[in-house]
């Protein structure tokens, strides 16, 4: 069968079984693309629509499907496509009803198992539909299965994506690099008491026989399209936003997400109007890696988002800004991600001053900030500065070093800098002109560079230092300083508690007080409690702790404010690595595990792990929580802490 994975000698083998210093087939293929993540030859050919026929079985946890690539092609005889973790059955050409079957190639795994293999189709150069016949394995690493177990209603599975940055390409075989935009339709069979969703117009009940159809009209790079299937309920929160999650989940969420209608007004005030056409919100299962995607008409939520006090809406803040920043003006390589996240980060940050003042925008700022500085302070430890540049040399390495905090927070101050330079008013007008230019393309450092020159700094007779923001390591001179006083009391009391003091123990005061016609003296008990402070606050003081404290002491705090039972993840987060810091986790070992076991946020797992395997008894503690929570999590943080536990 011709469709067999065989391999052509002459491209992909050496008779010299000598080692060869010349680059390997793999590498040679890879330097004919513009992507450095990519082996698609899209200046030849590229797809302009892509449409899904795609079956979802959960007992065989497998997706069966045809990727129909409507393409525009230049002349190639060769459509090249990226692939990782998939059967190829056969490729034709020709649209539905008259296809012909053709010849292809499947090139051999990159060295390093990052991008994973050419996909190379024969076609003739007039060649304009493709259609891939395939089918999802064990190594679809942007899949995630969740069996009933892991699931609100423990009696229904569970199935999401998560494509950014190169894993669209293991559940779909496509042209994967954002510089390519295309719109795609799907039809979806899934089973018939499953909701399935995608990052296009979505319905919001079940459909007869499990079959379902979507639209995405407006053209995305292809780590933004996105499947979910599950039982989920849906609650119209208005102004065409909406929540979906499990139906365990919905009320708790359309609560916490009730300003979203806010929010969204808010941001068409500052950059434009909202271009996708609704904004809904998914909470998926707490396996989610990250904190939101910004899959377009659907973000993806984790569901640590939920605290009942609406502490953490700043991400959601941050996914809805990126239907301006990324999803409608997107980097052209991932080695520019900053051109996506710091823009968003930005822009999130003047939602959250709208909404909640700028002295609470400020504070959650400044938390930000403080992680940035404690990034650099480790890359200059292992001598990775040179990746404190907002544009990285990302050449043969995984993209997802770029997903730090210089992307987006350095990224961020970057734009706060820019605007203490040449004022708000003027970079307002400049971004609104630049999503308006941009949109629905890709951009480059280079491209960006040109527009900033040409219709802000010389416009403003400005000499801002982009070029040190950009290409040099570390933060520049002109970084703006964040003034946020009411942190100084946090401070204040992290000073006093690494002194060997307590400020949060009671403190007795007498008030004088009239009554019936008498004054009289009021013995006051007074003891700061939890709620006193904002959760990020609470943060701050945790992180400012010593890592010598002894842990009785730990344990007195905890006693007092509860860090180890709070349901915030980011005191958890910042708690847990404290304990893991002072010994202090061994005392609490049931509470560390039950959260590495239930959650799956990478930004919150990973800093754990990390810090227990720094001694050897939090290391056999680590991999012994591992091994019982692994299989909870997504490949995305699973792979992350295997290897951290690996290196040690």
């Amino acid at each position: 069968m011709r469709w067999l994975l065989f391999l052509l000698p002459l491209l992909f083998w050496s008779c010299n079984n000598e080692p060869s210093k010349k680059p390997t087939a793999t590498e040679q293929l890879r330097k004919r693309t513009h992507d450095d993540h990519s082996y698609a030859n899209l200046t030849q050919i590229y797809t302009k629509h892509l449409h899904l026929d795609l079956e979802v079985d959960f007992t065989a946890q497998t997706i069966y499907g045809v990727a129909r690539h409507q393409m525009q092609n230049r002349g190639a005889d060769t459509a090249i496509f990226d692939i990782k973790g998939l059967l190829i059955q056969k490729v034709t050409l020709g649209n539905k009803g008259a296809e012909k079957e053709t010849d292809f190639t499947i090139g051999p795994m990159d060295k390093d198992s990052i991008f994973g293999q050419a996909l190379l189709v024969n076609v003739d150069t007039k060649t304009t539909a493709v259609n891939i016949y395939y089918q999802t394995t064990e190594q679809s690493a942007a899949l995630d299965w969740l069996d009933t177990t892991l699931t609100s209603s423990k009696t229904k599975p569970f199935l999401y994506t998560q494509g950014q940055a190169i894993l669209t390409r293991t559940w779909i075989p496509i042209q994967d690099s954002p510089s390519n935009r295309l719109t795609y339709s799907a039809d979806l069979k899934v089973p018939e008491d499953l909701l399935a969703l995608m990052s296009a117009k979505n319905p919001t009940s079940l459909h007869k026989n499990g079959q379902y159809h979507f639209e995405m009209t407006k053209p995305i790079p292809s780590y933004l399209i996105a499947l979910a299937v599950g039982d989920i309920g849906f609650k119209d929160l208005g102004h065409n936003c909406g929540v979906y999650a499990e139906k365990e989940l919905l009320a708790d969420c359309a609560k916490e997400f009730e300003d979203l209608p806010q929010m969204m007004r808010v941001a068409e005030q500052l950059y434009g109007a909202y271009q996708w056409g609704r904004y809904d919100v998914l909470v998926l299962p707490y396996s989610f890696p990250f904190g939101g995607m910004e899959n377009p008409m659907l973000t993806f939520a984790n569901p640590t988002l939920i605290t009942g006090d609406k502490s953490l809406v700043s991400v959601l803040a941050h996914e809805l800004a990126h239907s301006w920043s990324g999803n409608l003006v997107t980097n052209n390589s991932w080695s520019d991600l900053w051109l996506n996240e710091g823009t968003t980060v930005y822009f999130e940050q003047r939602i959250m001053e709208a909404l909640r003042g700028k002295e609470i925008a400020d504070v959650l700022a400044q938390v930000e900030f403080g992680e940035l500085e404690q990034t650099l302070a480790e890359m200059r430890a292992d001598s990775t500065l040179q990746d404190s540049k907002l544009h990285l040399d990302l050449i043969d390495r995984d993209p997802d070093i770029a997903m730090s905090d210089i992307a987006y927070v350095k990224g961020a101050f970057f734009f706060r800098s820019l605007e203490a330079e040449v004022g708000r008013n003027k970079l307002d007008a400049f971004l609104n002109r630049y999503f308006q230019h941009f949109a629905f393309r890709t951009i480059s450092a280079h491209q960006f560079i040109d527009y900033l020159n040409e219709q802000l700094l010389k416009q403003s007779g400005s000499k801002f230092n982009y070029q040190d923001w950009i290409y040099k390591p570390g933060l520049p001179s002109n970084c703006v300083k964040i003034s946020a006083p009411r942190l100084a009391k946090i401070a204040t009391y992290a000073k006093e508690f690494n002194a060997g003091k307590n400020p949060f123990g009671p403190k007795i005061k007498y008030k004088w007080v009239r009554k019936n016609g008498k004054r009289k003296k009021v013995k006051q008990t007074l003891q700061i409690q939890y709620a006193d402070q904002l959760v990020q606050e609470w943060q701050l003081f945790i992180r400012a702790l010593s890592a010598q404290t002894k842990p009785a002491r730990l344990r007195l705090l905890d006693r007092q404010l509860h860090f180890s039972q709070s349901n915030n993840s980011e005191i958890l987060c910042d708690w847990f690595v404290l304990a893991a810091q002072t010994n202090y986790a061994f005392q609490i070992e049931k509470d560390i595990q039950r959260f590495l076991v239930k959650i799956g946020r990478r930004k919150y797992v990973l800093p754990i792990y990390e810090t227990l395997a720094s001694t050897p008894n939090g290391l056999k503690l680590a991999r012994r929580i591992f091994h019982e929570a692994k299989n909870n999590y997504h490949s995305v943080t699973r792979t992350s802490v295997w290897r951290v536990l690996q290196e040690k």
